[in-house]
């Protein structure tokens, strides 16, 4: 068991980093002084994406094979000279969440688990106005890489066409980010209506490609996720490494770099030594703030086109939730809802065990993996399209073997 405790001195502040040796990465080895040392090589770079912005933590405090957490407020135990601002979500709830402002406030949430960086798109001066447009693209089961970059070339034509500049970097998971600094001059609400509009174009640029459609189980291709707009959503940073079993990092390249990229490529070691070579590609983001003006005059004309504005995010409806809404008019069923990924899979195989003549009907974009943000930690909700199977031949709505109740203590679902 690792133990102990090793104190850092990062630019004149004490950093004691508890527990060095704990193996965060179980397949590489890579310890929590590890990755603290791999912040350590990649700060300035790291600080572009978080610096000055309000910031949820998500801790992996037993390595990234363990459950995370999310936290929201500051740790009270912290430093005097961390700095907090009070964040209001639209739920109504109210967090002091934590603002990094150099490479020691860094390495200090490192020491608490937190392996990736989750910042708002907004800055702690203003938080009514964000300062950064994130377009996340994210493939459903079964679409290849190589459509991925394809699609990330289709954001960037569209960027170059409505005067704004695009940073694209790895997301470090199965998806692609582009990020663009904007004018602080508009609200959340607008900042997503011009990523939708965004979406929308792209799609129309790419139909075979790309999808802007809200619900999941209507999706072909790359999902071009807006929704990352939401002032309830924060995104992994620049240089931000992700809970994977490679250690894979999300990683800012040049555009000409994207059409040949792969996200294997781009690890905590590979990163770090690119790092000192090349430098940092999203370098001068910050002077680069663009007009949201010709996404929001696309807007209005897809409201004149009849095109309706999708749900906002939150708890997503379920038709096993005590008030589930909506309807899909795909055949949907429920296989199981639990607190951990992994319980859900094993459900998962029960109900293939079940039906072992329907499974292979179904296609990988017809199991649906969703995970789901509670008040403090994710949970898993596994469902199953039904389309590619004959009517007559469909399995009906089972009682869950597994069935979490995210809901319990807290209402119904809003």
């Amino acid at each position: 068991m690792a133990t102990g405790k090793e104190i850092l001195d990062i630019g004149g502040r004490q950093v004691t980093i508890t527990n060095p040796d704990k193996v965060y990465f179980p397949t590489t080895g890579h310890t929590k002084l590890d990755l603290v040392r791999y912040y350590l090589a990649v700060a300035e770079g790291a600080l572009v994406g978080v610096a000055g912005r309000p910031m949820a933590l998500k801790r992996y405090v037993n390595g990234v094979e363990g459950e995370a957490f999310y936290q929201k407020r500051a740790p009270k135990n912290r430093p005097e000279w961390l700095e907090t601002v009070q964040f209001r979500y639209p739920s109504g709830g109210v967090a002091d969440e934590l603002v990094l402002r150099d490479v020691a406030a860094v390495a200090w949430v490192v020491n608490l688990g937190c392996v990736d960086l989750h910042p708002h798109p907004v800055r702690a001066d203003d938080l009514a106005h964000p300062d950064e447009l994130r377009v996340d693209l994210d493939p459903i089961p079964g679409v290849p890489w190589s459509q991925v970059r394809q699609v990330a070339m289709v954001v960037r034509e569209v960027l170059d066409d409505v005067g704004l500049a695009g940073w694209p970097k790895t997301s470090g998971s199965r998806g692609f980010h582009v990020f663009c600094r904007i004018e602080r001059r508009w609200t959340f609400t607008q900042v997503r209506t011009a990523a939708l509009a965004l979406a929308r174009e792209v799609e129309r640029r790419a139909p075979d490609l790309a999808t802007s459609r809200w619900w999941k189980e209507e999706r072909q291709g790359v999902f071009v996720d807006y929704n990352q707009n939401a002032k309830d959503h924060t995104t992994a940073s620049v240089y931000s490494v992700r809970p994977t079993a490679d250690a894979r990092v999300s990683t800012p390249l040049h555009w000409d770099e994207v059409p040949d990229c792969v996200p294997e490529a781009y690890t905590i070691e590979t990163v770090r030594a690119r790092y000192a070579e090349v430098g940092d590609p999203g370098a001068g983001i910050d002077e680069r703030a663009g007009s949201l003006e010709p996404l929001l005059e696309m807007a209005k004309r897809d409201k004149k086109e009849g095109l309706a504005d999708p749900p906002r995010a939150g708890r997503a409806p379920d038709p096993l939730s005590p008030t589930g809404r909506r309807q899909s008019s795909m055949p949907l069923i429920i296989v199981a809802r639990a607190v951990s990924e992994a319980e859900a899979r094993v459900a998962l195989e029960h109900w293939k065990e079940r039906h072992p003549e329907v499974w292979p009907l179904l296609e990988p974009a017809d199991v649906l993996v969703d995970s789901m943000r509670g008040r403090s930690s994710t949970w898993t909700r596994i469902r199953l399209n039904l389309r590619h199977v004959p009517e007559e031949r469909r399995p009906p709505q089972e009682p869950l073997e597994v069935d979490f109740d995210p809901w319990a203590g807290q209402g119904p679902p809003r």
